[in-house]
């Protein structure tokens, strides 16, 4: 039911875009998520991430499942996905360190020309692990390790030096607006410039090398909601070697909503359609997913439907 749940909220997204059309006459691409340890609730967030790809008819996903927290060495010698198999590696995994081989495996792949999609929480994995520090740009980190990256009101990327301003952190749930930054990238091209993102954890003060950085989308973290008075960035790309990294930092799972599990973030048709499209220009470098006309308007929530 979960499947045909988000299924069913994405297709009714994306279908009135052409009368008749299809979403994509192209050969699938292969997509890997990778989960298993997570400090929010991957096992709900992994299944309605896959409904979400394999809904736009783009992708066909697999799942790799890590050892959990614990796990023995002769455990985690099994733990070796074949990154090299697919066109794009989604990243729901928050927890221990993975093999050595299994880290050089992930380098190599994006090396080479493969597609990394980091979302929410994967951001705040591997402080200690140089390279993937380098494919995500920003990390969950205190603020001594590294640069700080805000947006200015006027658009302008101010850089924060090592040591200054605030460590890594959010406030309470809340809904708030997405402001698009770069309205020409495939990703975010066709999109409102601005759209209301639903209960969801605002990120703030990411640390990280920051190398060559392009951010898509930021939020305005209030500060009477716990947050830094600033632009923070929300989605952003990075090119690693021949290969492309997206991140988003939306789509938390956890709490309550009128008694259940709070799924709404990754429900949020904002987070199902930046994903989405984040994944296939990762994957290929171009976007060929159209804008939906059902999304979340500058003042307007939209979700899919709940699973049942």
């Amino acid at each position: 039911m979960m499947m045909r749940t988000f299924r069913q909220g994405f297709l009714i997204a994306l279908t009135a875009v052409v009368m008749g059309g299809s979403l994509s006459a192209a050969e699938p691409l292969k997509a890997l998520i990778v989960d298993g340890q997570n400090n929010h609730d991957w096992k709900s967030t992994t299944p309605s991430m896959k409904a979400t790809l394999e809904a736009t008819g783009r992708f066909k996903v697999d799942v790799a499942t890590s050892p959990a927290k614990g796990a023995s060495k002769d455990e985690w010698k099994a733990f070796h996905p074949e990154f090299s198999k697919y066109d794009v590696v989604v990243s729901n995994y928050n927890g221990e360190g993975w093999p050595a081989s299994v880290n050089e495996a992930l380098v190599d792949y994006v090396k080479n020309g493969g597609g990394l999609v980091i979302v929410h929480a994967a951001n705040n994995a591997f402080e200690s692990w140089p390279e993937y520090n380098d494919m995500i740009g920003l990390g969950w980190r205190d603020n001594k390790f590294g640069e700080r990256v805000t947006i200015a009101d006027n658009g302008e990327v101010v850089h924060t030096l090592k040591g200054q301003g605030p460590s890594s952190g959010h406030g309470p749930q809340h809904a708030y607006k997405v402001i698009i930054r770069d309205n020409e990238h495939p990703i975010t091209k066709g999109l409102p410039t601005e759209w209301m993102h639903t209960n969801d954890e605002l990120y703030h003060g990411q640390r990280g090398p920051a190398r060559n950085m392009h951010v898509l989308a930021s939020a305005y973290s209030d500060k009477a909601k716990g947050g830094t008075g600033a632009n923070e960035p929300m989605l952003w790309v990075i090119p690693y070697g021949k290969g492309r990294v997206f991140t988003t930092l939306l789509g938390h799972v956890g709490g309550s909503n009128n008694g259940k599990t709070d799924t709404r973030a990754i429900r949020c048709l904002g987070f199902q359609t930046t994903l989405a499209r984040g994944a296939e220009w990762a994957a290929t470098g171009k976007v060929t997913l159209p804008a939906p006309t059902e999304f979340p308007s500058a003042s307007e929530e939209k979700l899919a439907p709940e699973a049942k």
